[in-house]
């Protein structure tokens, strides 16, 4: 049997930032570079909307910043980088589509400070990338790096595909269950969901309000660390320092949440998973197990109302005028939701609330929760973008998240680890994924 195609070039973001910002990579050079890259790998794996004169576009915009900023020592810190954007996020001298066959006219907005943020950092847009249709299930024709005949997940497939193609480094990303930590598992990079509107969700095409979150992908945590500050308003520099060299100097404490929820996962990623364990703990990690999220099921049950009631909500009049223009998959969500009272939305909502204070309580006196970040690989076709399962908890209940790579699966495709923390604790919680990718390197080399 011929080995699949890969088209695997993720780039770390801090040593791209430093050659860039020194001048050492010459910028139109390293846009030639990731244009080359999408000329080979775009017509397998479909990451981004297409765009006329994009090569033009970027090279006028790379003249434009290098006459701003032509002393290295002024540079902002993503000068130059080439960011992704979602194409649920509002980005000016682009159409927004949301991944739907809708007039783009009806998303139109004006550009939110997430996207501004990373602008004004010297990020340079590479263009649009794919969405499933309003961020849920209905997928769109982005398919994995790692072998094309799989799924990238969802329903951020372009912005992780991209980011493990090689075509950016950075790329923003949505979560309203599991649309960050799965994509980024099945293409083997990082990504990181922050605390429930830590990030801003102006400017971006809602799926459901109550727990839609905006967060970054990147090939590793240290591009995390590296860009949460610039679009997180109130960044805690010193938090973030504080926890990274107390780190240094004792072991970190890990919580692995046992029980039905861990059950959720295939026994071969299980397997990959325990062993991972086993090599953090072997690394000085204290790992703890306890008896976790009982009652997974009906946690699971709720969030998924929440989604369907708050979607027939935003969707309410667009679905009245342009139903047929609906996949069959979102327009039953919505038809769902349609059937669930304010009350009982209302109702739900506060049970984010009580699993929140839950998972906090119990990780007093441990640093992080640790778990897989998908039930196992991706998913053989482009017909369905993975089950978000694993991812559902923390997003329900709003604390932050980071997914890092995590080992192969036994035919070679990507496996992550999830690192979740306490609620606003995102400094933290970044500086522990830097940690533990470190100790999981060093483990496994």
């Amino acid at each position: 049997m011929s080995k699949p195609d890969r088209f695997i070039h993720p780039e770390s973001l801090i040593p791209l930032v430093n050659e860039l910002r020194s001048g050492k990579l010459n910028l139109t050079a390293y846009i030639e570079r990731a244009l080359a890259r999408i000329a080979e790998a775009e017509p397998r794996i479909q990451a981004l909307l297409p765009e006329e004169g994009r090569p033009e576009r970027l090279k006028s915009e790379a003249t434009t910043l290098e006459s701003r900023f032509p002393d290295p020592a002024g540079r902002p810190p993503l000068f130059g980088v080439l960011v992704g954007i979602k194409d649920i996020f509002a980005t000016d001298g682009f159409e927004t589509r949301a991944g739907s066959r809708l007039p783009p006219e009806l998303f139109r907005m004006k550009e939110g400070p997430l996207v501004a943020a990373l602008k004004r950092a010297g990020a340079l847009v590479l263009g649009k990338t794919v969405t499933t249709e309003f961020a849920f299930f209905a997928p769109g024709p982005t398919a994995n790096p790692w072998n094309p005949a799989h799924t990238p997940g969802g329903s951020s497939s372009g912005s992780a595909a991209a980011v493990a193609a090689g075509y950016c480094s950075l790329a923003t990303g949505t979560q309203t269950i599991g649309s960050i930590s799965r994509p980024a598992a099945f293409c083997g990079i990082a990504g990181w969901k922050p605390s429930y509107e830590r990030t801003s969700r102006a400017g971006i095409v809602p799926f459901s309000p109550s727990v839609d979150h905006a967060g970054l992908f990147a090939a590793d945590a240290a591009g995390l660390a590296l860009a949460a500050p610039l679009v997180i308003p109130d960044w805690n520099v010193r938090a973030f320092t504080t926890a990274r060299d107390g780190l240094a100097v004792r072991p970190l404490v890990a919580l692995v949440p046992d029980g039905q929820y861990l059950e959720q996962t295939t026994p071969a990623a299980r397997a990959v998973f325990e062993r991972q364990i086993e090599s953090l703990a072997g690394s000085g990690v204290e790992i703890r197990r306890i008896m976790a999220l009982p009652d997974i099921a009906a946690i699971n049950a709720r969030h998924r109302r929440i989604c369907a009631a708050d979607l027939a909500r935003v969707h309410r009049s667009w679905f009245a005028e342009y139903e047929e223009l609906y996949s069959t998959t979102t327009a039953d969500l919505i038809h769902t939701g349609l059937m669930i009272s304010d009350e009982e939305l209302e109702r739900d909502k506060r049970g984010c609330l009580m699993l929140r204070s839950e998972l906090d309580r119990a990780l007093q006196g441990a640093d992080f929760w640790l778990s897989p970040a998908a039930p196992g690989p991706a998913l053989a076709g482009l017909s369905s973008t993975g089950d978000p399962v694993m991812n559902l908890p923390w997003t329900h209940a709003g604390v932050p998240t980071i997914a890092i790579p995590d080992g192969l699966s036994d035919d070679g495709l990507p496996l992550g680890l999830q690192l979740a923390g306490s609620f606003g604790h995102d400094e933290k919680l970044l500086a522990i994924s830097m940690v533990t990718e470190k100790l999981l390197a060093e483990a496994n080399a």
